[in-house]
């Protein structure tokens, strides 16, 4: 799916991620590697294999676009010692993707100091040709934004049913990413934190089955309840 901010074309992936093709560059945004075990350490037991699940689904995208550079736009781990409590195989995968790449870790709100030992380097955020990719967008930012943080997803009603899919929401001058990573929940796209940022309104580019569905803000039903 085509998107254009601040003038530079770019492609929504259906995996989620954002590929600048002039640029060689893929985006993803909020792996938070580790989710599943961080919570088994409180008491919350979910299945062990987000982090598998997530790098795996990286390295499709990655063999398929291959890119030169990679940006992974915050709370790539989900807390700071999520490099500690990965498995050792899974170290090794991820190590495997970041070689031989310009591969940037965005600092992000659940990890402020992204580990070095996998390969890549670490930046606050990464102004690139007009783009500026950062974790948490900000209100007063100037156009061609990319940011994360947020986790978008939206509610569109089709045939009396609703369908909530997670989404790329942007406005020409910003953009934000969905989720990547294996076990992210979602905030709703009408939600303030997001309306608030668009103040013309938006776009909602929803990942389908097999094709990504544009919608105006004005198009969007409420979201369930329970989702």
């Amino acid at each position: 799916m085509p998107i254009t901010v601040a003038g530079q074309p770019l492609v929504a992936d259906l995996s989620g991620a954002l590929h600048w093709p002039a640029a060689t560059t893929v985006v993803f945004a909020d792996l938070h590697f580790e989710k599943g075990s961080a919570f088994a350490e409180r008491g919350t037991l979910l299945p062990p294999y987000d982090t598998r699940a997530t790098i795996a689904k990286m390295a499709e995208v990655l063999a398929r676009l291959r890119p030169d550079r990679v940006i992974c736009l915050g709370d790539s781990f989900h807390d700071g010692e999520g490099v500690a409590r990965m498995a050792a195989d899974d170290r090794g995968r991820l190590s495997t993707l970041t070689a031989g790449r310009d591969w940037i870790w965005i600092a992000g709100n659940h990890d402020p100091m992204p580990p070095g030992e996998l390969g890549g380097r670490v930046m606050a955020e990464a102004l690139l040709d007009g783009l500026t990719f950062r974790h948490e967008p900000r209100a007063d930012a100037a156009a061609g934004e990319v940011a994360g943080h947020l986790h978008p997803k939206a509610t569109v009603k089709v045939r009396a049913k609703r369908i909530t899919r997670p989404c790329f929401v942007g406005d020409g001058r910003r953009l934000l990413l969905p989720a990547f990573g294996a076990f992210t929940g979602g905030l709703d796209a009408t939600d303030g934190a997001i309306r608030s940022l668009f103040a013309e309104g938006f776009t909602a580019h929803l990942l389908g089955d097999r094709h990504i569905h544009s919608f105006p803000s004005t198009g969007l039903a409420p979201a369930p309840l329970y989702w």
